[in-house]
């Protein structure tokens, strides 16, 4: 009987529970596939909530890890994008693994059957993954695009004064006060960032991690005025349009 360890992953944390590709369907097919295959699962890795353009801790323990052989001689997958749908990546795991004379299985795709023709089928099925997740990018992108045209949120860090709540920008009210007194400080006063900044921390303000605020985070805000003014643009080539959120700045403010 051979040893193997085995991987199981899903991509996003809604997938967790759900996905029909998820956690427990892996898991499933895995021990069916070993206990017809004459295989002995030792140990199972996984990766929960990792997204594909993300490192897989789980994956990487097994590649960098103590996994050789012996006492394993496979790590076996339920499906090879599992693993990466990027196929330099995927290689370059599949070589890593092999140079600890371990082979990496993936029981969907079954390439082993194939003989001679199963790194071509596996590139193959690897580069239709690689397509799959460019096309799923550009159609996100493009709805960013269309959504920021109509001054939605599409995305991205929140500006200070703002977070994002069912995907729309919410006024931080604490944080809004914030704003308005840099502003005002500012364009009315005429204060530097450096003074502004020793009024703000002597008064306990801090910023959004919690520490004190800095020139460059002032700065930052002081650059955003547009979007306190209630306009928005996704991407540094977009064109200002008026924004879905509230408003943290007017006429009278600044």
């Amino acid at each position: 009987m051979k040893n193997v360890v085995a991987y199981i992953r899903v991509s996003t944390d809604g997938q967790i529970g759900d996905d029909k590709f998820g956690l427990e369907v892996q898991r499933e097919q895995i021990i069916d596939y070993c206990s017809k295959n004459d295989m002995n699962i030792v140990k199972w890795y996984s990766d929960e909530g990792e997204s594909g353009a993300k490192y897989r801790p789980g994956f990487d323990e097994i590649v960098y890890g103590e996994v050789t052989n012996p006492p394993y001689e496979a790590v076996v997958v339920a499906k090879s994008d599992r693993v990466a749908r990027d196929i330099n990546i995927y290689f370059y795991y599949q070589g890593a693994l092999l140079r600890k004379n371990v082979e990496l299985i993936s029981i969907t795709e079954d390439f082993g059957q194939f003989g001679v023709f199963a790194n071509m089928l596996k590139a193959f099925t690897l580069t239709c993954a690689e397509m799959e997740r460019d096309n799923i990018n550009k159609r996100t992108s493009a709805g960013r695009t269309v959504k920021s045209s109509k001054g939605g949120y599409s995305g991205g860090r929140t500006p200070y004064g703002y977070k994002a709540e069912n995907h729309q920008m919410v006024v931080v009210k604490e944080e809004a006060n914030v704003v308005k007194m840099i502003f005002r400080m500012k364009d009315k006063e005429g204060m530097t960032y450096k003074a502004i900044c020793e009024v703000l921390n002597a008064q306990g303000y801090t910023n959004r991690s919690g520490t004190k605020f800095t020139i460059s985070t002032v700065q930052t805000i002081y650059e955003n005025k547009k979007v306190y003014q209630g306009f928005y643009k996704y991407g540094k080539n977009a064109e200002w349009v008026k924004g879905m959120q509230e408003a943290i700045l007017y006429e009278e403010d600044c």
